[in-house]
Parts: structure tokens; sequence; C-alpha cells
């Protein structure tokens, strides 16, 4: 048994007992320092003397506790939680095999068990990711947003129809606005087109996420977006 292998405990122990022998200490500074009584210090010691600094390691080191479940216990645990409960928390988890299986076991076993084979997440991992902000581009024209809005638009004086609306991203500017009867591929290219005449060709055109201009198709040709915009993405 090397020193690398004892805990910081045991190496803090080892550095006791030899200013003890070295009688640089007394029993009862031992027994505080190691938070143990005068009694234990003498046991200690004597372990010491026989066997080194490798006697003072546990002999419980690598050996499952004496209060551990049987594997076969857990292995019917899991299949059950797996089975019936997969979607409870460790608690009622817990409560259902009591109750309905006759296996009476610890909340915070069952826990662990439940976050080692995946089927549970402790509340740091549900937590949703924290994204970094995206900043204002810093000069107009240099990146516009596009999105279509379907509403009454004009109450009941007209059918319901989409609002096409270029938004200049550093000041927040409507550049261009346009009603039409869908909000489509097509409807965005014309409304391009009318942008691109009245104000030049901006850096980039953003759009969120979006199925108008992506080919959900399994068979189709050329791609899985169009060339106006690329969800999440500059042009």
């Amino acid at each position: 048994m090397t020193v690398l292998s004892m805990s910081r405990a045991e190496i803090d122990r080892v550095h006791v007992l030899r200013d003890l022998v070295a009688e640089r200490i007394g029993t009862r500074e031992a027994a505080q320092l190691m938070r143990v009584t005068r009694r234990q210090v003498f046991r200690l010691l004597k372990a010491y003397h026989a066997g080194g600094p490798a006697a003072l390691v546990s002999k419980k080191r690598g050996k499952p506790s004496n209060r551990a479940y049987p594997a076969v216990v857990r292995t019917e645990a899991l299949a059950l939680i797996k089975a019936n409960y997969a979607d409870f928390g460790p608690t009622l988890a817990t409560e259902k095999l009591a109750e309905r299986h006759g296996l009476h076991l610890g909340v915070e076993t069952v826990r662990r068990w439940m976050l080692a084979d995946g089927i549970w997440k402790d509340r740091r991992q549900r937590l949703k990711p924290v994204h970094q902000p995206r900043y204002r581009r810093e000069c107009v024209g240099e990146l516009i947003q596009i999105d279509g809005s379907e509403h009454w638009w004009f109450e009941n004086r007209g059918p319901q129809c989409t609002l096409l609306v270029f938004i200049d991203d550093a000041t927040s500017r409507l550049m261009h606005l346009r009603f039409v009867e869908t909000e489509s591929t097509f409807d965005y290219f014309v409304a391009a087109r009318t942008y691109l005449q009245r104000y030049g060709k901006p850096v980039a055109f953003y759009s969120d996420k979006h199925a108008t201009f992506r080919v959900n198709k399994a068979g189709a040709t050329g791609g899985g977006t169009y060339g106006l915009v690329q969800s999440d993405a500059s042009v």
C-alpha cells in the first residue's frame, strides 16, 4: 500500500503519529488533531509500529458496503421502473416500488440508480443551456431580419392575410412591408426583390428557423434550403 492510495485523512494521521513517535506532540494533542479518543490513538499507534503507514489504510477500501443492496435487487428495481414508472421522479418511483411490488428501498438509493442508468436527470441536467445573446449589428443595412405574421389585419373588411416585414437589425427600422395572401417562398422572393431595388444588397438576411425556406420532401433534389435565406444563418 503506497501513500498515493491513501486518503487525505489517512495521510494526515501518518504525520500526526510520526510527530507522536518523535515526541514532538503528546497523546492528548494527537487525539485532538486526529479527532479520536486517547484509546484510539494508542490503537492506531500500535498498528503504525506493526505495519507502518499501510496499516492505517481502511480495510473496507474497495469493498462493497455491508448495507449495499444485492445486484439482483437493483436490476429488478430498474426493470420495474423502466417498464412502469419511467416518467416518475425517484420519490414517487420509490413509493410505487414499495406499494405495488414489495421493494422497500431508500429514496436516495433509487435516485442514484436512476441517475446512473439515465432514467432520471438531476436539476442541473434539466436546466436549459444559456445561450450567448446575439448583439445588434453596428451599421444600417448590414443585417436585415425578415419575418411573416399571419393575422386578421383588415378585421372584417378583408380576408386573413400575412404581413411580410423586413427590419434593419442595427436600428429596428421597418425597411419594407408587404401584405400577401400566404407566407411562401415566392412571396419572400418578390418582397426581397423590391427591397433590393430600393435599398441595395445587405450583407445578410436573417430568419428564425422556418419551414418556408426548407424542402421537407424526402425525394426533393437540390439541397435542403432555397437561396434567399438559410435559417439562423446569413447568406
